[in-house]
């Protein structure tokens, strides 16, 4: 006759399983009660791991059967995985930039055409991720960060137009597809960007994307511009340029890239956390000091990845940093040494969201991933 199970809850079954590995730990049982103590823990991580199964499937029918309920009351609140977490923001904010990105008239449906391209075709949607999240972990509904998102993705896509441009890295190939100006041409490549970028503002100013009060949407528009232009991405990018083919020091290196890649990445968490209306002065200098740190780590990452990823997996020209001369963290450091200034950074971001609870969990699972990621 088939035992039948005790129904024992999932938390007094992992109390139970501590209690049997410290019991182990002691080393005061003998042989025998060692493998019976054993055996007892193998069987209970057995039920827990079924039970986890068990939510999972339950979790996925619900989802199926009621997704935008389910979305709103569990999954946004307590997604399990980042991957998962980056499928759920990824469909919201592509399908507001679909909505932002349809031509108005046939005239202008090249022009469209090309600004769809630049901003559709893939993307890891780290900066919306981060104003979703950034949102998220002062209480915040996110539907009020959708202009925020779109907004800094829309920047982002804008630069990688330019930055493609022959007189700019000229480069071929972005995201495994050839860049816009190779799909389109390089005038129309440059007018996809002037757009993307003025549609960015029109969408944080949108009160029906950004439904914050005025004065909000008007500090939104005030970060996003100082994060873009000369004072941020802009006058990073200057830096840079200037710097091809010159021997520069770390300090200079990290003023180039706070301000080309870390300063829109800032922004992307400043912009959540007034799109949640529940920031304080307090909270926005911790979320600031973890934005700092991983908006660093990204580009450290990055100048990693051009050194041991390939051109398949990067989606970009492997090498092109080397080929273009310029300034690296592994040159500047070695890559050992690099990878280790990754591993601190991240830590940095850890600590500034050390009194923050639960809620800033997928802040805490980005900034991982920043220097986990492999393209």
């Amino acid at each position: 006759m088939a035992r039948q199970k005790k129904s024992v809850g999932f938390e007094q079954s992992l109390n139970e399983l501590q209690a049997l590995v410290e019991r182990l730990e002691s080393g005061d049982l003998s042989l025998e009660e060692s493998l019976s103590t054993f055996e007892q823990g193998i069987s209970l991580t057995r039920e827990c791991q079924s039970a986890l199964q068990d939510a999972e499937q339950r979790v996925q029918v619900l989802l199926e059967q009621n997704g935008t309920l389910i979305e709103k009351t569990i999954r946004w609140k307590y997604p399990a995985l980042i991957a998962d977490y980056q499928r759920l923001c990824q469909n919201h904010v592509d399908a507001a930039l679909q909505q932002l990105l349809q031509a108005p008239s046939t005239e202008l449906e090249r022009l469209y055409q090309a600004m769809r391209y630049s901003v559709m075709n893939g993307g890891k949607r780290v900066r919306p991720l981060l104003v979703f999240a950034s949102c998220q972990a002062l209480g915040g509904n996110i539907k009020q960060a959708y202009g925020a998102a779109c907004a800094v993705e829309l920047i982002h896509a804008y630069s990688l137009v330019h930055d493609d441009l022959p007189a700019m890295d000229d480069d071929a190939l972005r995201r495994g597809q050839p860049t816009t100006h190779i799909a389109f041409d390089e005038a129309y490549a440059i007018l996809a960007g002037d757009a993307l970028q003025c549609l960015a503002f029109d969408a944080l100013a949108d009160e029906t994307l950004s439904p914050v009060s005025l004065e909000q949407r008007l500090d939104m528009v005030k970060i996003l511009a100082k994060a873009s232009g000369a004072a941020g991405m802009v006058g990073g990018q200057a830096i840079d340029l200037s710097s091809v083919g010159k021997t520069i020091d770390q300090q200079t290196l990290e003023l180039m890239h706070r301000h080309k890649t870390g300063a829109l990445i800032q922004a992307s968490v400043q912009l959540g956390a007034i799109a949640s209306g529940q920031s304080t002065p307090q909270t926005m200098q911790h979320l600031s000091e973890y934005a700092q740190a991983i908006g660093l780590a990204f580009q450290v990452q990055d100048d990693i990845l051009d050194v041991i990823s390939d051109t398949q997996t990067l989606g970009k020209q492997q090498g092109s940093d080397f080929e273009h001369a310029k300034p690296t963290y592994p040159a500047l450091l070695g890559l050992e040494q690099a990878k280790q200034y990754a591993a601190s950074l991240n830590h940095q971001a850890h600590q500034a969201l050390a009194d923050f609870d639960h809620n800033a969990d997928q802040l805490r699972h980005l900034a991982d991933y920043i220097v986990s990621r492999r393209n």
